[in-house]
């Protein structure tokens, strides 16, 4: 089944988004179909991290959200959590002084089925086998790699309907970056769980995504497959580095 022909499981239309007086986003439109990867490029400012912020209830919007047919605009962090929508942002937002498998049961604190849980963070586990192997310690005491790891196991736990990941590969060495990128790979393939992934090693993320958009100035400046994007000059020059 290609991209096109899959059900939607996120519908954006009209979306404008501001801090104070500023206006970041001027109306995009994009789709995430189920259980695929969709990501968002663009240089520094353009509105990625806003795009997802915006998703996540996080700045103030105008326009549709649609999940399901569910519309998300307006309401609050908390309530579109309980809707499935699980957040990795920049910085990776662990909780430094909990040892790793708090930090996992934190992600599952909506959650009311005990053995559920207990699969899960198995599973997690077998994920990141390195987060298995420091279970006891302290996130604080994780290198960046492994603490970027619990982020994502972390808002997994969730077991997210989506799943939003904020420059994943941010301040990691390009090996753990692979490394990092292959397992959500494999989680998305074996799991069916649809990603919106913003990332500015567009080679990385391309490789990863079924759909792809381009922003500039919060406006989105071209929406395509990743072979779109590769095949296009000015997009290959400005984000791969090379010139078709």
């Amino acid at each position: 089944m290609t991209t096109g022909e899959r059900d939607l499981l996120l519908e954006v239309r009209g979306l404008h988004a501001t801090y104070g007086q500023g206006a970041v986003l001027h109306g995009i439109d994009f789709d995430v179909p189920t259980g695929g990867v969709v990501t968002i490029l663009g240089s520094n400012g353009a509105g990625k991290t806003t795009t997802l912020r915006a998703l996540s209830g996080e700045v103030s919007t105008r326009g549709s959200i649609l999940l399901e047919g569910e519309n998300l605009a307006g309401r609050s962090t908390e309530a579109i959590v309980r809707r499935g929508v699980a957040h990795v942002p920049q910085g990776r937002g662990t909780f430094v002084n909990f040892t790793v498998e708090e930090n996992l049961r934190l992600g599952a604190h909506l959650r009311k089925d005990r053995d559920g849980v207990r699969a899960d963070m198995d599973r997690m586990y077998e994920h990141f086998p390195v987060l298995g192997e420091r279970r006891e310690q302290q996130a604080g005491s994780l290198s960046g790699g492994e603490q970027q790891m619990l982020a994502v196991a972390r808002a997994l736990m969730l077991r997210p309907r989506l799943l939003l990941l904020d420059e994943p590969s941010l301040g990691l060495a390009p090996m753990v970056t692979r490394e990092l990128f292959a397992i959500i790979g494999g989680i998305n393939r074996e799991e069916n769980t649809t990603i919106v992934v913003v990332e500015q090693n567009a080679r990385l993320a391309l490789d990863l995504a079924d759909m792809a958009y381009v922003l500039e100035a919060g406006r989105i400046v071209m929406a395509g497959t990743p072979e779109d994007v590769r095949d296009d000059e000015a997009m290959a020059s400005a984000y791969l580095g090379y010139a078709v």
